[in-house]
């Protein structure tokens, strides 16, 4: 399956304090955007080892159209106490570095920064997250929340009483918040089925075919997607198969490709 590149954006000449005029239904990405170098030393299309603040903290403003993050965060293994951590299906989640609140926000405010006007965060949460609500993740940031999206992953996971088989993407977008002319693709459904590789290169793999088609509604062609903790780098090859340009990284020591598990279903 191949998402098509047939997309026309329309970018005319106009400050984004015209733009804040301008309903959010609006047919047209009304602010002027021109690309904002980045720093040589930050490759892009790389998968780069090192912390993710350290990224964003070297980027300019308005670097980036889109972005994705999928936080590393304590929160349902601290809440459910489910007594198996370390041990079977949850060795390699909780061999993974951990991020408090605080450098959730963090990374979400330098993401905010860096993203264009009316740039786009898919937020990867679980399902005790979405219920007890992320707003003190995003308080004081200039992003806003227009929609929420479902990955079922075909794959049954914890739970005591339900089992997950699904997660969850909140999206947020920066300000001015607009619809038409910035989300450009129309086929994208509120429940993506996709099933989980059966041979994983990291244990929060995420789908290959929503994330192209999420940077295909939200990135024009050549245009940058960041990814400040990138674990697979399943995002820089979906924009590797969407011409778009990638810039991420991951504290993780690299261990090599990893495109053989990476592939188009």
């Amino acid at each position: 399956m191949r998402i098509s590149l047939d997309v026309k954006w329309f970018i005319p000449n106009q400050t984004i304090e015209e733009d804040s005029k301008i309903s959010v239904y609006g047919h047209q990405r009304s602010h002027t955007y021109e690309a904002v170098p980045i720093p040589e030393a930050l490759a892009t299309n790389t998968r780069l080892q090192m912390d993710g603040l350290a990224l964003l903290s070297q980027l300019p403003v308005g670097c980036a159209h889109t972005a994705f993050f999928d936080p590393q965060y304590r929160g349902i293994l601290n809440k459910m106490a489910y007594g198996n951590e370390g041990k079977a299906r949850t060795k390699a989640r909780s061999e993974l570095q951990q991020m408090s609140k605080t450098v959730i926000q963090e990374f979400i405010a330098g993401i905010a920064a860096a993203l264009v006007p009316s740039g786009h965060l898919f937020l990867w949460v679980d399902k005790f997250h979405l219920c007890q609500g992320i707003k003190d993740w995003v308080e004081g940031i200039e992003l806003q929340i227009v929609d929420l999206l479902t990955w079922k992953k075909g794959r049954i996971g914890m739970g005591y009483r339900t089992r997950r088989i699904g997660e969850h993407v909140v999206i947020l977008q920066k300000k001015p918040i607009r619809a038409k002319g910035v989300w450009v693709s129309h086929n994208i459904a509120d429940v993506w089925e996709e099933p989980v590789p059966m041979q994983r290169v990291h244990i929060h793999q995420k789908p290959l075919l929503l994330q192209m088609a999420l940077i295909e509604a939200t990135t024009p062609t050549k245009g940058v997607v960041l990814d400040p903790a990138a674990g697979s780098f399943s995002v820089m090859k979906a924009c590797q198969e969407m011409d778009r340009v990638f810039l991420g990284c991951d504290i993780r020591e690299i261990a090599g490709p990893s495109d053989d598990n990476l592939s188009i279903p």
